[in-house]
């Protein structure tokens, strides 16, 4: 791949540039010890990850702190236990507080020098701009689950983006998707014909996480284990 033939990069944030995971835990573990569950934070990511999924397909017009709020509710009835309101308000609150992974920021200025930026992403406007103080990023657009009314892998962003770069001037042809998220990301991105970067968070640990096994057909052109190894790479080909 030509890392130089593309004018612009649309990222997911949550998984791929924020630590979503460590996000999610942070509340699920204490509620879990305070349940009596005695389960890990990959065996708690796991569960909720697929009652998240399952949410945000049935509820695509729900603010993310809702589905969050709802996820962690179906989450502990799936354990056997409740989650209060308490809780799960705490988890719907939580995304400005999701730490950004250390090399997200350099990384994204380094790619700024040669890209436009583009954020599409499974969250809210305001829980966007939380988490932008941890990327400081000089974003050209972002496409936010709350503009578009659906939550991905279903193609409402993908369609926003095309009237995105349509703005940008910039050819669909020279758009590269970057994502940490089979599921959410590359499923889709092969449904519509985007070449795509893989950055694979979770490469020295076992198992999906947070984020559900792909349940459709799905292709990367390129992989990486984190943006500070991706932006090495384009700095190399400029």
């Amino acid at each position: 791949m030509d890392l130089t033939a593309y004018k612009a990069l649309s990222f997911d944030c949550y998984g791929t540039l924020i630590d979503w995971e460590t996000g999610i835990a942070a509340v699920l573990s204490p509620w879990a010890r305070s349940a009596d569950l005695s389960l890990s934070d990959e065996e708690l990511l796991l569960a909720y990850g697929e009652q998240e999924a399952v949410v945000a397909a049935e509820t695509p017009f729900r603010l993310y702190p809702e589905v969050l709020a709802e996820s962690f509710r179906r989450t502990g009835a799936a354990l056997g236990r409740e989650v209060s309101d308490e809780w799960a308000q705490r988890l719907g609150s939580s995304v400005p507080d999701w730490p950004a992974f250390p090399d997200s920021a350099d990384a994204l200025a380094r790619l700024a020098a040669h890209y436009e930026l583009i954020i599409v992403s499974n969250v809210h406007r305001a829980g966007f701009a939380g988490s932008n103080r941890h990327l400081r990023g000089d974003f050209a657009a972002i496409i936010t689950a709350e503009d578009v009314g659906a939550y991905k892998p279903a193609e409402n962003h993908f369609r926003a983006l095309d009237t995105t770069l349509g703005s940008l001037g910039v050819e669909r042809s020279e758009l590269l998707h970057v994502a940490q998220s089979l599921f959410h990301d590359h499923v889709p991105a092969k449904r519509e014909g985007l070449p795509s970067v893989w950055i694979n968070r979770r490469h020295d640990r076992p198992g999906w996480g947070a984020t559900p096994q792909p349940s459709g057909d799905y292709r990367y052109d390129l992989e990486f284990g984190s943006m500070g190894e991706f932006a090495d790479a384009v700095d190399k080909a400029f």
